[in-house]
């Protein structure tokens, strides 16, 4: 069976302690995306499996139609939106779907509001170039960094990575509030901290807000413009979940409209985001490659379960 394992940017994987699990098999590593369909069914036609890298590929209808030796997909984490599962079933391909842990977005989230509340980033690198406690050139972006104990923070969705984000505001001496679904404001309350009393309070009164959302089509675009436009100016709103959770363009808007005032991002609408992407000239964003899971022992955790998965599809067809 011929194996592809795509979009594999860094050429990590064949560097995982996991990777043994393929010995014997005839694999071949991809380090690059593709977007268009002709390319794509070029590159994919003479693989039987694929290894997908969450969700760096769309395969849709259109696409795994003229993919005619595709007979299993083994997904790296859980299935999203990525893939046509209906497709999938009516062509015969088999999915395998892998598992998935909370610590390393959580903790991707919170080096971010650490940096970005007392940018570091900028500090860093204007101290490079010789300038002492500097954060901009021009003077108006050029200001303090702010501590978050006493601060609001703001958390949409009490699951798994929201949990965890809520305990280290907690030890951080934030005052944390909890949006989303009736389960989650009283899973919040249950653990001692406060749920929003509307939606509006939630956008209005956060200090830091991060979306720890699942992306379906309900939740697609759950994030207006209106919501934005309540954030305080001096508000950090930060998304390491999904893009496609915020109305198309809103974030960009808000940012120059002043509501909020920063914003930390590590997903984009198109990924990888285009080098010419306004975002990245805007002097109060904070934006990071999609690093949410990307970091060894999560790489170890995603692969160790896809790899085994097709390995064991294999020997029973």
């Amino acid at each position: 069976m011929k194996i592809a394992i795509l979009d594999d940017y860094q050429d990590a994987v064949r560097e995982l302690d996991c990777f043994r699990i393929m010995d014997g098999q005839d694999v071949k590593v991809f380090n690059n995306t593709i977007k268009g369909q002709g390319q794509q069914v070029a590159r994919l036609t003479p693989f039987d499996a694929l290894i997908l890298i969450r969700e760096r590929t769309v395969l849709n209808r259109a696409l795994l139609s003229k993919l005619p030796n595709l007979k299993v997909i083994s997904q790296t984490g859980k299935v999203s939106g990525h893939i046509d599962m209906q497709a999938c079933e009516e062509l015969g391909i088999k999915v395998l779907e892998g598992v998935g842990s909370p610590t390393a977005p959580a903790e991707l989230t919170w080096a971010l509001i650490m940096a970005a509340q007392r940018k570091l980033l900028p500090y860093a690198s204007r101290l490079k170039e010789g300038q002492w406690q500097t954060v901009s050139l021009s003077q108006p972006y050029n200001t303090l960094g702010t501590v978050l104990k006493g601060r609001t923070m703001g958390i949409w969705s009490y699951g798994k990575i929201g949990k965890l984000v809520a305990g280290y505001a907690k030890a951080f001496g934030m005052d944390v509030m909890v949006w989303g679904g009736e389960s989650s404001r009283n899973a919040a309350i249950a653990d001692g901290f406060r749920a929003a009393p509307s939606r509006e309070v939630f956008f209005a009164e956060s200090d830091v807000l991060s979306l720890h959302i699942r992306l379906a089509e309900a939740t697609r675009g759950i994030v207006t413009a209106e919501d934005l436009a309540r954030m305080k100016p001096t508000a950090l709103f930060v998304n390491t979940s999904r893009a496609e959770l915020v109305e198309e363009g809103a974030v960009e808007n808000a940012l120059r409209q002043g509501r909020p005032g920063f914003a930390a991002l590590d997903v984009f609408e198109i990924e990888p985001l285009p080098e010419n992407s306004p975002l990245l000239r805007m002097p109060n964003v904070l934006a990071t490659p999609h690093l949410g899971y990307v970091e060894k022992d999560s790489y170890e955790l995603y692969f160790t379960h896809a790899f085994q998965n097709l390995v064991d599809y294999i020997r029973s067809n």
